[in-house]
């Protein structure tokens, strides 16, 4: 079963072609990262211009790349949700015209399910039931995938994301977008530790919060200035990170003893970070509780992993009619 899938949430314009939920004919990606750099941060009304100028030339390089028609195609999908309104409606409106003018089934999709199904591309072994923990740019979710369509949700951040919070204290630091590959560049360099709370660590919940984390980077940067002392952006970075670390390995390994599973999925644009792979592994291995993160091309905001999750939509049985933009779609 051949799967075309657009993916358009946010600054990626993507399509690709993915057989069985696993195999990638093709995964054309459009990045706008170098444009939006300027602004220190995605600009809507431009990300949304940019993906219906690039829209149709991605689209013909998914079908040449992967080397088939539309007549071959078995499904189309798109992503309804979440992401910046006028960006998804781009994507969802071109795999609506397309199914529509090709009596295709169509499958809408949520795009947090997405980041999860990325590893079944990286992982042809990889089975549910696992815990998973999606970080990203604007999501942070903890939650037990009992089936490919079954998911609880176990905890979410209160305030800000992950990738969020990466992003502003790399801003306050004067470091470049995105915030994140920068601070896991330069956290490497540090040697002194800095004591940033680990906040909602010890709560008998698996909520997260990330908001007074940055409070606490930006208050001791504005403190050091006024005592004039020098700041090691270097050890500023690393401590920040670390605090992110323990935060995540912590209830993600708690989840995982609890539901009794062995296997612990990250997913999303900051699964990326190879000081949080580098600490889910070390932890995995003193757990005996095995560690899964996708390809890096596969983190990021990709169609592929759109057209992984339709594949287990349509054959799960869970296609949604209501197949309608929304930018504040979650996980229940």
């Amino acid at each position: 079963m051949k799967i075309l899938a657009v993916e358009s949430s946010c600054d990626e314009t993507s399509v690709a072609v993915v057989e069985d939920g696993r195999k990638v004919y093709s995964n054309v990606i459009a990045s706008q990262i170098d444009t939006h750099k300027k602004f220190g941060g995605v600009v809507p009304e431009i990300a949304s211009r940019q993906h219906v100028e690039a829209i149709n030339t991605v689209l013909k390089e998914g079908l040449e790349e992967a080397g088939v028609k539309l007549s071959d195609i078995d499904i189309i999908a798109a992503t309804k949700g979440p992401g910046l309104i006028g960006a998804l409606l781009v994507g969802l409106s071109a795999g609506k015209a397309l199914a529509l003018s090709t009596g295709k089934p169509f499958v809408g999709v949520n795009h947090i399910v997405g980041h999860v199904c990325a590893n079944y591309i990286s992982f042809k072994e990889l089975e549910p039931p696992f815990v998973g923990i999606i970080i990203s740019g604007g999501h942070t979710y903890l939650i037990e995938v009992k089936d490919y369509v079954d998911f609880t949700l176990h905890g979410r951040t209160v305030d800000d994301a992950v990738g969020e919070a990466f992003d502003k204290v790399a801003r306050s630091l004067g470091l470049a977008y995105p915030g994140g590959p920068v601070i896991d560049f330069l956290a490497k360099k540090g040697k002194e530790t800095i004591e940033f709370p680990r906040v909602m660590m010890k709560e008998d919940n698996y909520n997260f919060s990330f908001s007074g984390l940055k409070t606490a980077v930006l208050n001791y940067l504005n403190s050091a200035k006024l005592r004039g002392e020098e700041i090691v952006v270097e050890d500023v970075c690393k401590s920040f990170q670390e605090a992110i670390v323990d935060v995540l390995i912590e209830k993600s390994f708690r989840l995982a003893r609890e539901t009794k599973r062995d296997k612990i999925v990250l997913c999303g644009g900051v699964s990326a970070n190879s000081r949080i792979r580098e600490a889910f592994e070390e932890r995995g291995k003193s757990e005996n509780i095995k560690i899964f993160y996708p390809d890096l091309k596969l983190c990021t905001d990709n169609a592929a992993m759109i057209a992984s999750a339709a594949y287990y939509e349509y054959i799960g049985g869970k296609v949604n009619e209501n197949n309608f933009a929304n930018p504040n779609l979650g996980l229940k």
